[in-house]
C-alpha cells in the first residue's frame, strides 16, 4: 500500500478500518514515546502513569497486567532515581505501598502532558472526538479484561 491509501481503506469494512487505525496509532504512539528523552523506560513510564495514589505492589501488578517481580525491579530503579518512596500500608503494616516523591509527582505530570501531546499530534482528533474515542476505548479495554487478557498485555 502507498502512503495515501485512504480510497482503499474506505472501501473495507468498518471493523477492518478500525482495525488499522489503531494499529497505525499504536505504532505511531510507541515511536513516538520512544523519542521522549525523560530517562526512563516504557514500564518505569507506565508505573509513574498507574501511581495516580499510593498503591500495594500486587494492587500495582493487577493494574499494570505483570507479574510481582516485574514491580520490584521497577520500583526498585524509579525508588533509586527518587521518584518514589516505599511505605508501610497502614491498613496493614505488612505490606508495603508505593508512594511518589515530589519528584516524582513532577515527572508523572510531565508524561501525562506529554502523552496528551503525543496523542493529538498522532490521532489528529479534536477535543470532542479524542472524547468519544476515549469512551469507545473504555468500553474495549472494558470488554477484552472481562474476556481474558491478551498475551501481549501480560508481558
Amino acid at each position: 500500500m502507498t502512503h495515501d491509501d485512504s480510497a482503499l481503506i474506505r472501501c473495507l469494512s468498518p471493523e477492518v478500518q478500525a482495525m488499522m487505525g489503531v494499529y497505525a496509532l499504536y505504532w505511531k504512539l510507541e515511536e513516538s514515546l520512544d523519542a521522549l528523552e525523560v530517562g526512563l523506560s516504557h514500564q518505569e513510564c507506565h508505573m509513574m502513569v498507574k501511581l495516580e495514589r499510593p498503591k500495594r505492589m500486587g494492587v500495582l501488578a493487577a493494574d499494570m497486567l505483570t507479574v510481582p517481580s516485574t514491580i520490584t525491579s521497577t520500583a526498585d530503579a524509579l525508588e533509586e532515581a527518587g521518584y518514589l518512596t516505599r511505605q508501610r500500608d497502614p491498613e496493614d503494616r505488612r505490606a508495603w505501598l508505593l508512594v511518589l516523591t515530589d519528584k516524582g509527582l513532577e515527572m508523572r505530570q510531565v508524561l501525562m502532558s506529554e502523552a496528551g501531546d503525543l496523542f493529538r499530534r498522532a490521532s489528529g482528533l479534536d477535543a470532542d472526538e479524542t472524547a468519544e474515542f476515549a469512551r469507545l476505548a473504555r468500553k474495549i479495554r472494558e470488554n477484552i479484561m472481562k474476556t481474558g487478557i491478551p498475551e501481549g498485555l501480560k508481558k
